[in-house]
């Protein structure tokens, strides 16, 4: 069981805020946290139940991760590397993700699957994550404890498809069959029942239709409207792949961003991941109806695809940084999406990093309507990431969010405090055992990686 928040106070050598609607930073502050609020951003050292004041902390809002997969990507981990299981398919969605996370969840004990979402949950808090939003199959309801007992600020978004056999046969094209559809809501309605508002809101769900080319529209249809009904966001792949876009041009003479638009689901509301394969109309299309882009260029760069942050924002598009199926590391993505967006547009002041940091800090907050998240002031939800700045590989150091974006991994966080608890010191997390969970996690994985069709799959 975690603690009550209580009140703290946390010393920073360098306080990412606000001054007039821009990022500041300022030298040497303190930020106050009384329950589960911020109560003060002060100069002098306030009074304290904890105190936390060892110099040498960089302090951010707490990070917020809009598309990780915690399941997929450990069942893909050190197996899809270099085109492996990519054989006469470009992406490993059909014919390794998508079959293996359902046989896996039809083998599994409810034990074993609480120990693959801690071992997510755990990487995710380590990495500095304090929100996170997580797609998976709704077969996999322990990712909600998980995320409960762990303290992670959690968006559940448990699946629903019209087709969940969508796979990619030997001859590498994608067949789909099955009709889900109406299974997939009712669980998503049993799940939103059970857990939506838990622990004061920091248990949510969101609404989340697969892909384009594994929803149909009457899915897609009544999945929108009854996230509207209950405000919460919408996320969805969108153009994720060649094969979609010539799936829903072949079924519905559309690109995917034009189906939604056809079908009223593309608005305000909507989180489209990925749109990697989307043209240029499609982008400006998107624009106009004010989606969001989730943004995840490390598990594309892996398959020799660029996803670059800042072509999507030159079409206008509020863009966010998320981990997708690749190494559950938001730290990593930032700076891939820096180099990256730079190589492609042949430029070094695209993809600054103050608009990464915002990407996973003000802009992610405001695509899911959560002004209270992403940001340090006074009334905020006390969701906080400490780097540590005083590892010799971040000295000297005269800019620190440069240092963030372009010097900073995983191993430098060092605090990660949600609606104000404090769950990780000194890169710790104080009330679970890591090396149990560890182990317990990637046992079960392994018992994945033994079936015959696993390793089928991974040779391609």
């Amino acid at each position: 069981m975690l603690p009550e928040p209580r009140t703290t106070a946390i010393f920073g050598s360098y306080v990412l805020t606000e001054a007039e609607g821009a990022q500041a930073v300022l030298r040497d502050h303190w930020v106050l946290i009384e329950g589960r609020r911020i109560a003060a951003i002060t100069p002098t050292r306030p009074e304290a139940a904890l105190v936390l004041d060892r110099p040498g902390r960089f302090l951010l809002p707490g990070l917020i991760n809009l598309h990780n997969h915690c399941f997929s990507e450990m069942l893909a981990r050190t197996h899809t590397e270099d085109g492996a299981g990519r054989k006469n398919n470009k992406s490993i969605v059909y014919t390794v993700l998508m079959p293996l996370s359902r046989r896996g969840l039809d083998l599994y004990t409810p034990e074993e699957r609480m120990a693959v979402a801690r071992l997510g949950v755990l990487q995710l808090l380590k990495g500095g994550n304090a929100t996170v939003m997580e797609p998976f199959r709704n077969g996999l309801p322990e990712m909600f404890a998980a995320a409960e007992e762990m303290g992670l600020r959690f968006y559940g978004a448990p699946y629903l498809f019209s087709t969940a056999d969508a796979q990619a046969g030997a001859d590498g094209v994608v067949r789909y069959a099955g009709d889900d559809g109406a299974a997939d809501l009712a669980a998503w309605n049993d799940l939103h029942a059970t857990w939506e508002g838990r622990d004061h809101g920091r248990i949510r769900l969101a609404m989340s239709p697969h892909a384009t080319d594994t929803c149909g529209p009457d899915l897609l249809r009544t999945a929108t409207a009854r996230a509207r009904e209950l405000g919460v966001p919408n996320t969805i792949h969108v153009a994720q792949s060649p094969g979609e876009v010539a799936t829903i041009r072949a079924r519905h003479g559309r690109t995917p961003a034009e189906y939604l638009d056809w079908l009223g689901v593309l608005g305000p509301d909507l989180l489209a991941a990925h749109c990697v394969d989307c043209s240029g109309d499609d982008l400006a299309l998107m624009a106009r109806r004010g989606a969001t882009v989730l943004n995840c260029p490390r598990v594309f760069a892996r398959a020799g695809t660029v996803a670059s942050f800042a072509h999507f924002r030159a079409h206008g598009l509020r863009t966010v940084i998320g981990t997708d199926g690749y190494n559950l590391d938001l730290l990593g993505e930032l700076q891939a999406a820096a180099i990256i967006s730079k190589t492609t547009a042949a430029s070094a002041t695209v993809a600054t990093a103050p608009e990464l940091i915002d990407a996973v800090t003000r802009d992610a907050a405001a695509a899911i309507g959560r002004d209270d998240l992403g940001t340090l002031r006074p009334g905020a939800a006390a969701d906080i990431t400490a780097i540590d700045i005083g590892h010799p590989h971040l000295q000297p150091l005269f800019e620190p969010r440069r240092a963030l974006v372009w010097l900073a991994n995983r191993a430098d966080v060092d605090v990660v405090m949600v609606d104000g608890r404090l769950l990780v010191e000194g890169g710790r997390h104080l009330f679970a055992d890591e090396a149990a969970i560890t182990a317990a996690g990637a046992a079960a994985i392994g018992k994945i990686w033994a079936l015959p069709e696993a390793q089928a799959a991974f040779a391609g």
